[in-house]
């Protein structure tokens, strides 16, 4: 039952936070509760897949491959975790930076759905279990961008639902076609039926069609314009969790899928997955450097990123797949951790826009430093955890012979040390501009509390840095298995 729990703590808490709309402390306290619940789970389901390999767990009467399976291995162990990390992280934001009073009855409920529908996705092994937990994560989202009830938020939500509308019927389509030409949905069995050549000619076509859902959900170019039209509008302690977690969930779907179900997929598609890839990175990037709203900067680098890990997938080999889940966890604490800071800064400061505020590195040096600790990562100046998982990418692009893809990586890293340095420079280290800047009382209260969330992502993404090897092994050893299940190309 183990791999069960890190889906049952959140739903069983979203439930019992739902039924206590007139309670606050109560909702509260039972959300921080879940929240905490949830990290000692997953940090159990780690430590015993690290130990003793895979487990899975059948749900229902029906034998595999027909029955509902979940299967926690190495790198879906490590997601677990990792995104566990993050809940507690975002609940603490919530609790730390907001009373009671003011909050959003949804807010926690939602939030651990949301929490629930990534670990299924991480843990499912089937596709049906995949595309209805991917539902699940709409329906979260959806709720949190509505949250403030204000027509931005109406019209963000507007524009993520009618993307994600679309995602989700290619998805549907794409299930439906997979099944008709193997007669399987889990996971484990398809990537045997797929290796049978008379199905292997009837797959690319549905196989490509799935993956364009997955990429649209994942806001690959040029797909992704969704992503920083609709992020502004959520509420900062969603944020960190929606940034941190979503699009990377469908990556890695897509990373599985390639890596371990269908490894017989059309070289040319994986070709044109790589030049989506650098595209992609390319785009982010530029919007990044364009945009002074620090919201809408650190979304349009989520775009970026989200290139380099569809990079990796398309490098299509073991140090790929082990570079890109190292580049994915290491992204998933960074940009939540500079969501958080992004929301502590306009609590300081009240606006996002750059050119309104200024001279945070005097009265917020602490801030100034997990800012820092958090842009080095994103980055990638060494020893930074995004050093490592770049190198860890580049360095196979390159050992392959391909250097404009290795080369546009590197320059991408380049392109995001400007948007970094005008937040720096802009945020913390001018002078503000306004003589007396006019704030409220709101805005310039920032308790010691409120740090801890962004203080407690700060020290796994230095530690990630400083001594990379353990993470690093421990996914070695979960891709090899993950490519010795699907059979290399």
């Amino acid at each position: 039952m183990l791999p069960l729990a890190p889906m049952l703590v959140p739903l069983v808490t979203a439930l019992l936070a739902a039924a206590l709309p007139r309670h606050a402390r109560l909702r509260r306290g039972a959300s921080l509760a879940g929240a905490v619940a949830l990290l000692v789970c997953a940090a159990a389901l780690f430590v015993r897949v690290s130990r003793g390999g895979a487990i899975s767990v059948a749900v229902g009467d029906w034998p595999l491959p027909y029955a509902i399976e979940f299967v926690a291995d190495g790198l879906a162990a490590a997601l677990v975790l990792t995104a566990a990390l993050l809940g507690v992280c975002a609940v603490v934001h919530a609790l730390a930076t907001g009373p009671a009073s003011e909050e959003r009855a949804g807010l926690h409920p939602l939030l651990h759905a949301l929490l629930a529908a990534v670990m299924a996705v991480f843990l499912a092994g089937d596709l049906f279990n995949l595309y209805v937990w991917f539902e699940l994560m709409l329906i979260a989202t959806l709720g949190l961008l509505v949250l403030g009830a204000e027509q931005r938020h109406a019209e963000a939500a507007l524009k993520y639902f009618a993307v994600s509308m679309l995602g989700t019927l290619l998805m549907l389509a794409a299930v439906g076609l997979i099944y008709g030409a193997t007669g399987h949905l889990n996971l484990a069995a398809l990537g045997a039926a797929a290796l049978a050549p008379q199905v292997a000619a009837a797959l690319p076509a549905p196989v490509t069609l799935l993956l364009l859902a997955l990429l649209l959900k994942a806001g690959v170019f040029p797909l992704f314009l969704w992503l920083p039209a609709s992020y502004h509008a959520l509420p900062v302690t969603a944020l960190a969790l929606i940034g941190g977690l979503l699009t990377k969930v469908a990556l890695y779907v897509v990373l599985r899928l390639l890596g371990g179900v269908f490894v017989n997929v059309p070289g040319l598609l994986v070709e044109a997955l790589g030049w989506l890839a650098v595209i992609t990175m390319i785009s982010g990037v530029l919007g990044a450097a364009y945009h002074w709203d620090m919201r809408r900067i650190l979304a349009f680098h989520i775009v970026s990123q989200i290139g380099y890990l569809l990079l990796g997938v398309a490098l299509a080999s073991p140090a790929g797949t082990a570079g890109t889940a190292f580049f994915l966890i290491h992204n998933v604490l960074v940009k939540a951790q500079l969501f958080l800071v992004c929301g502590l800064m306009w609590m300081a400061a009240g606006h996002h826009d750059l050119r309104r505020i200024g001279g945070l590195y005097a009265a917020r040096p602490l801030l100034a430093l997990l800012f820092l600790i958090g842009a080095f990562s994103l980055v990638g100046v060494p020893p930074s955890s995004g050093f490592w998982g770049k190198l860890l990418l580049v360095r196979e692009a390159f050992a392959q012979d391909r250097l404009a893809w290795g080369g546009a990586a590197l320059g991408v890293g380049l392109l995001t040390l400007y948007s970094m340095s005008k937040i720096w420079l802009e945020g913390f280290w001018k002078p503000h501009p306004e003589t007396r800047p006019q704030r409220s009382f709101a805005h310039a209260a920032l308790s010691p509390v409120a740090y801890l969330a962004a203080l407690a992502l700060t020290l796994p993404i230095l530690a990630l840095g400083l001594y990379p090897e353990p993470a690093m092994r421990h996914l070695e050893l979960a891709t090899q298995a993950l490519w010795s299940a699907g059979g290399q190309r």
